[in-house]
């Protein structure tokens, strides 16, 4: 009876023993679910494989489900992902395209991907980039990147000069070596000071926090580019890519 059943069959049976509802498995009476049960059971241990592709198939279905919850919360959270007035924003301020970073300064994947960063924003004269601070590396990170947010809120214009440096300074970034690049490019200290004890600071990384875990982020550095999350340092050209689908997906309503 088995050689009879083709494949496309088996898998419908298959099918209905692990993802069909109870309502599915009460269209046949006892006798035919055992007799439903014993052949693919007996067609499973004669082909193994089937298992693999039925575990693929669910592993799949798991992927797009997840992407498409994503693509949800980054449709629902715009405003705070790609429009807060508080994060930094580098390229062109009013560029058609924009892509979320978020990283840590401690990171040494971010470290690499700043020339990717700088690549994409000199190559495309429309890319907005908004940088959000994720410190997630430890008590260190969290004294640079508060020194960051003081410093974006008293002296953005030269955001950029005091990212880069910070991002390449030798050792690990802290407090210290953040306020001494902040002093090097002209800030107030006492401004800086003053502004780190802002309230609104906190909040900018506590909504920074609250993002990364609705998305699934869980390292950096991990952007956000259209309506997909794109994690890991994979260079300038894959960013590229995906600038180039979230542009024409604008254009077209993909």
């Amino acid at each position: 009876m088995i050689a009879r059943l083709t494949r496309t069959v088996l898998a419908t049976l298959i099918g209905l023993a692990m993802f069909a509802g109870p309502s599915a498995a009460q269209a046949f009476d006892e006798s035919q679910r055992e007799e439903i049960g014993e052949i693919v059971r007996d067609y499973l241990l004669a082909n193994p494989e089937v298992m693999i592709e039925v575990q693929e198939a669910l592993e799949a279905r798991q992927v797009a489900e997840e992407d498409e919850r994503r693509r949800e919360i980054i449709t629902s959270a715009a405003d705070d992902l790609f429009r807060n007035p508080s994060d930094p924003v580098l390229g062109n301020p009013a560029g058609d395209i924009t892509v979320v970073e978020f990283f840590d300064y401690n990171c040494g994947f971010c470290r690499r991907a700043l020339d990717d960063m700088n690549t994409l924003i000199e190559s495309d004269p429309n890319l907005r980039f908004v940088l959000k601070e994720f410190p997630i590396l430890g008590e260190d990170s969290n004294g640079a990147h508060q020194v960051a947010l003081a410093f974006n809120r008293v002296m953005p214009q030269a955001y950029g000069e005091f990212h880069e440096r910070l991002m390449m300074a030798e050792g690990r970034a802290n407090e210290t070596t953040a306020m001494e690049i902040a002093l090097e490019l002209g800030a107030d200290e006492q401004a800086l000071r003053d502004e780190m004890t802002n309230p609104a600071n906190a909040r900018q990384v506590e909504m920074t926090y609250l993002l990364a875990e609705a998305l699934g982020i869980t390292g950096t550095p991990s952007y956000v580019i259209g309506t997909e999350l794109v994690p890991g340092a994979l260079g300038a050209d894959l960013l590229r890519e995906k600038i180039d689908e979230a542009r024409e997906c604008a254009e077209t309503s993909c």
